[in-house]
């Protein structure tokens, strides 16, 4: 059996969480599962710290007003692009309050605003629920309305496992059908692209390592996805004419062959693209920067190779 290199403090944390009593997150109603999140967030996720500005929005979309929440390191802000930001949890968990630090980390080391997203959640609001409310925000963002208070003149688009789907179909809908400002940068992070659990790092990463089969399994059932549909699968459909992305992926992550083989996707479509590993660090490590101190560097070099991506591509332009 071959080993693979996990942190010291990868590995603590993860001896803890596996000698924790109780039933495991597949085996809880939505409800319950997402107050394990909230509870782990608290535990293992840092702190806001200091922003000029955390405000919430309420964005008009098809199924009634869709949350969100704007971050922002400027109290005044000319225009420029803004970030929207699409939370993970597997279509059914996840929200605002956990992804806050990250977000206002992420505001602050790219002296951007972002917007994060609350979009509609499974099992209550199946496929393609998620992903239409993400688009219907996005360009509701990109037309810079007055309630938002900002002139956006572009996107960065981004979003980890479940909002790294979303971050993907979102780029493809507006490349499709393009927005108001286009989208200049897609930054996912360990990505969900397939419902197909035929990987190798699915095998390897089954079980112990936080994010487990079981619950992508819980996961996928929950949210029902359609794999004749880009948004259920967009690594079935073309990838030409996307924009310059930034891909992370985690060594330990049982869903770290299919951010590979998006990577290599968006290669063969011949997309500018940079793939960023966390090696020897696991699913979910962009929110759990406590528990797993040394996430804040896996986070600080995204951040720092995105901003030298994005430069380039508004140099360009």
């Amino acid at each position: 059996m071959s080993t693979h290199f996990v942190r010291p403090d990868v590995q603590a944390l993860l001896d803890m969480l596996n000698a924790q009593p109780g039933p495991k997150m597949h085996e809880l109603s939505a409800t319950e599962a997402r107050g394990m999140m909230t509870v782990m967030g608290a535990m293992a996720e840092g702190e806001l710290g200091d922003l000029a500005v955390v405000r919430d929005l309420s964005i008009p979309g098809p199924a009634g007003a869709i949350p969100a929440r704007l971050y922002d390191a400027r109290e005044n802000r000319g225009a420029g692009p803004a970030m929207v930001f699409y939370h993970g949890g597997g279509f059914v968990i996840g929200d605002l309050d956990i992804y806050g630090p990250y977000c206002a980390e992420v505001s602050r080391q790219l002296d951007m605003p972002v917007i994060s997203i609350d979009y509609r959640l499974a099992p209550e609001h199946r496929f393609p629920a998620a992903a239409v409310d993400c688009e219907a925000a996005t360009r509701w963002i990109a037309g810079s309305p007055a309630e938002l208070g900002l002139e956006v003149t572009g996107l960065v688009t981004s979003g980890d496992s479940a909002g790294g789907n979303l971050t993907i179909v979102t780029t493809m809908a507006l490349r499709d059908n393009p927005a108001a400002v286009p989208v200049l940068v897609q930054h996912p992070i360990y990505p969900v692209v397939t419902d197909s659990d035929d990987w190798q790092s699915m095998r390897d990463f089954a079980d112990g390592f936080l994010l487990t089969k079981d619950s992508m399994d819980y996961f996928h059932a929950a949210y029902a996805a359609d794999a004749n549909d880009y948004r259920g699968a967009p690594i079935k459909f073309s990838q030409e004419g996307m924009p310059p992305s930034l891909v992370t992926t985690a060594s330990l992550d049982p869903l770290r062959d299919q951010g590979l083989a998006y990577v290599e996707a968006l290669k063969a479509a011949g997309v500018p693209v940079q793939h960023r590993s966390a090696d020897g660090n696991i699913h979910g490590h962009i929110t759990l920067r406590k528990g797993i101190p040394s996430s804040k560097e896996d986070v600080a070099g995204n951040l720092t190779a995105l901003k030298a991506m994005l430069a380039e591509v508004m140099a360009d332009a």
